[in-house]
Order: C-alpha cells, then structure tokens, then sequence
C-alpha cells in the first residue's frame, strides 16, 4: 500500500489573500502561559498567583519546559478544505443549505479519478467536454460516488502570488456532467473552481454582467454539490486504481472545512 499526501498545509509563511497567524507559544514559554491562566481563574487564586503562593516554577518541571501550544487563527478555505452549499449561499435546491459538519462521512473514502487538465490555461475555463475527452484518453466510465480530481499543476505555484491569479477555472457544464452520474464530491488542485478574480473582474468592469461573477460557486444554489480545493501532487497519482480519503474536520456551522486528504494506492 502507498498513500499519496494530497494536501497544502496552513502555512503562515505563504503567500495568502485573507490574513493568517499562529500563535506559537515554545516549552520555555509554556510555564508563564501556565500560571497566567489556570492559576488566575478565581479572584482568591489571583491573590495567591500575586504573592507567588499559587505558582508552578519552570524548575518543577521536567527539563524546565512545559507543553508547546499552537493557536491557529485561520480561515476554513486555507488549506486544503471542503466546500459545502451553505459556502455558496444561504438556499440549495429549494433548502436551507448544509454545512460543512453534514458531509455524509461515507462520500469521503471512495473510489478516485484522476483527470488530466494541465492543458488549460489560466484565462480558460473547463468544459464538460473537457472532461468527457479527459476520461476516453484513461479509458474510464465514471460511476457514482467516485471522487474525481481535476489535475492542472497549479498547486506548483503554492507559497506565491501567482497561485492566485494563474489557473483555469471551471464551467458550470462540467458541475452537471459530474452531477448528472451520481458524483457527491470532486476537487481541483487550484485556489478556486471559478476563473481567477482578475480574468472575472475584468470582464466584469468591461462587459457590466454579473453573471461572469463566480458563476460556478453560485451554481451551487441551484445544484448542491461539494469539491475540494487547494489539493496537491496530482501528478503522482494514476489516472483510476485508487481510493481518495478526504474527511473533514468537524467545525461547527461553517460552509468549509480543513480535511487532510490522502490517496491510497494498492501494490508496493
């Protein structure tokens, strides 16, 4: 067996679009943060924590270090994550959208695909036709609940601005195509299903249309679906013969969750 890690980490060195920090607190900190909050929770304990009564000292501890403490303050759509309808607006198919926590678990271990893109352009959108001739080329009929992955090589650019800006996006055609044969959930390697924000509001500004404005996320509110985005090392994987887990962390009340999605290869 061989699993192939297909995720981007949190990283508060990479470049990021919405604002990013861990906290990190080290071993030789981790005493002070000790006594600030768990010896100070009550007024008396305070009193006692001031006079040094209610004190544990870093020499109490083994090699005078307590427990290291990371605090994540993060966006959900950081990182390799899942996306469900309530992202994509308050209504789906007539219903209150769901959230990221209602992911049927059993969608998330299942059979993958891996569809070769890489053809596409940043300015480009892919097709429902694109995908039909993606899967002759493997020789693979899709079936429902198979995980499919849509490879563009753009996880490449991770850690730089131009992760952002250069990568196809997808068409609204291709949701359908993927829908209409039973797929729950389907993911990209790039920051996004839609086009790039400079390709989209450039159109925009020119043409005054809103319909160019992510078309695809809001096509959710019409057809629910999930998809994964920031994945990563597609090109490791084969085009079928493996199986793709993807399980989101439980958050509650968010329209997108961290997952660490691995693929799993039979044979050495």
């Amino acid at each position: 067996m061989k699993i192939v890690d297909l995720s981007l980490p949190i990283d508060d060195k990479a470049f990021e679009v919405h604002s990013l920090e861990i906290e990190r607190v080290g071993h030789k900190e981790g005493i002070n943060k000790l006594n600030r909050v768990l010896m100070t929770k009550t007024f008396a304990g305070k009193i006692k924590y001031l006079l040094g009564k209610r004190v544990i000292k870093k020499e109490d501890l083994p090699d005078e270090e307590f427990l290291s403490l990371e605090i994540v303050h993060c966006p959900v759509h950081i990182g390799t994550h899942l996306d469900y309808s309530f992202h994509y607006g308050s209504i789906s198919e007539g219903r209150p959208s769901k959230t990221a926590e209602e992911i049927p678990l059993e969608w998330c271990y299942q059979d993958g695909v891996k569809l070769d893109l890489s053809h596409k352009k940043p300015s480009q959108v892919i097709t429902a036709e694109d995908i039909g001739e993606s899967l002759k080329k493997i020789k693979y009929s899709l079936k429902p609940l198979d995980i499919v992955l849509l490879y563009t090589g753009s996880d490449k650019l991770y850690g730089a601005a131009k992760y952002f800006s250069d990568y196809p996006g997808l068409e609204t055609s291709a949701i359908d195509y993927f829908l209409d044969r039973g797929i729950k959930i389907f993911g990209v390697d790039t920051m996004g299903l839609d086009r790039p924000y400079r390709f989209m509001i450039k159109e925009f500004l020119e043409k005054k249309d809103p319909k160019v404005l992510w078309p695809v996320h809001f096509y959710g509110r019409k057809r629910e679906y999930i998809h994964i985005e920031r994945l990563a090392n597609l090109d490791k994987l084969p085009g079928s013969g493996f199986k793709v887990s993807c399980f989101p962390v439980k958050i509650k009340t968010t329209g997108a969750s961290w997952a660490r999605a691995v693929a799993i290869l039979n044979g050495d």
